[in-house]
C-alpha cells in the first residue's frame, strides 16, 4: 500500500495469550502499508515492562523494527543502562523516551529522573547514536502543564537534550497542531513532529479517555457523534470520515509522517488509509 507520508503504528502488549495471537495478526495485517515502525507502549512505573520488552523482541524479529515505550520516573539509571544494553543486543535501534506516571500510592519520584529531558540527556550521553529516539510532544497542552508556553518550553529541552523525532497525543484540531509547530520552530527547533491518530470506532470509549488524558473532541465532533446513539456502525463510518479529513488536512500542513494509535486492531486504521492511499 503506497501511503501519502510515512507511518507507523501503536500497540499495546497482550495481557493473555489470545490477545498476543491477536496482536500479531494485527500487526502482519498493518506491514501491508510499509510502516517505518512499531512503537509498544508499557503502563505506569513500568507495571507491564517485562511484557513490553518480550513483545518489542518477537515483533522487531518479524521484519518491521520495533520501538519499546521507556517511561523513565520512578527508575534508577542502573536499571534503565540495564534494560537498554538488552534492547541494544536484541536489535532495537529505536525507544520512545518518556516521563511516565508513578504508580499509584507512590509519593515523590523515587528514582534518577525527573523529567523526559533527563531520560534522552542520559541515553544521548550513554549509548550516543546507538538509538533514535522519539519523545512526546502535546499540542494541546500536557494536563499537568501550568501553560502551553511552558509546555512548548519542556518540549524544546527534550530536543536539545538529545531527541530525534517526535510523536504527539492524539487530537482533532489541525489548528492545535499547527500552532504548536510553529511554537517550536520559533524557539529553534527543528525536529520532526509527528501528529498521533486516533481513529474512532466507539464514542463513550474514545469521550472518556480524551476527558482524562486531555484531548479535546471538538463540540461539533461530539455532537455528531452523540446522535449515533448505540449504531456501532454509524459511528464508525462517520468517524472515519473525521479522521481521513483529519489526515488530508495534517499533511497538506506539513506533517511529516502519521502516527496511528491502533490499539491492537488493524481494520479501522487500514480503512483510514485506503483512503488516503497515494
Amino acid at each position: 500500500m503506497n501511503t501519502p507520508v510515512p507511518v507507523s503504528f501503536e500497540f499495546f502488549p497482550p495481557k493473555t495469550d489470545v490477545g498476543y495471537e491477536k496482536l500479531l495478526k494485527a500487526h502482519d495485517e498493518l506491514k501491508v502499508a510499509n510502516p517505518e515502525f512499531f512503537s509498544v507502549t508499557y503502563g505506569a512505573g513500568g507495571s507491564t515492562q517485562e511484557r513490553t520488552i518480550n513483545t518489542v523482541i518477537e515483533l522487531n524479529q518479524r521484519g518491521v523494527p520495533a520501538a519499546p515505550h521507556l517511561s523513565c520516573i520512578g527508575s534508577k539509571a542502573d536499571a534503565i543502562r540495564d534494560l537498554l544494553i538488552k534492547y541494544q543486543n536484541a536489535g532495537i535501534k529505536r525507544i520512545v523516551a518518556l516521563r511516565g506516571d508513578l504508580p499509584s500510592g507512590m509519593m515523590g519520584t523515587g528514582g534518577d529522573f525527573n523529567y523526559a529531558s533527563d531520560l534522552v540527556a542520559f541515553v544521548k550521553a550513554e549509548f550516543g547514536k546507538a538509538f533514535h529516539i522519539e519523545v512526546a510532544a502535546y499540542p494541546e497542552m500536557h494536563p499537568q502543564a501550568p501553560n502551553l508556553d511552558k509546555d512548548i518550553d519542556n518540549f524544546v529541552a527534550k530536543a536539545k537534550a538529545g531527541a530525534d523525532s517526535a510523536i504527539t497525543q492524539y487530537f482533532y484540531n489541525v489548528n492545535a497542531y499547527k500552532h504548536f509547530v510553529d511554537e517550536v520552530r520559533r524557539r529553534d527547533c527543528d525536529i520532526d513532529i509527528v501528529p498521533g491518530i486516533m481513529p474512532i470506532t466507539n464514542y463513550s470509549n474514545l469521550a472518556r479517555f480524551s476527558d482524562a488524558c486531555g484531548a479535546d473532541i471538538p463540540r461539533w465532533m461530539r455532537q455528531a457523534l452523540q446522535t449515533c446513539g448505540d449504531d456501532v456502525s454509524r459511528i464508525q463510518r462517520i468517524g472515519l470520515n473525521f479522521v481521513v479529513d483529519l489526515c488530508q488536512e495534517l499533511i497538506a500542513a506539513g506533517a511529516p509522517k502519521l502516527h496511528f494509535y491502533s490499539m491492537n486492531q488493524s481494520a479501522p486504521t487500514l480503512a483510514i488509509l485506503e483512503r488516503l492511499k497515494a
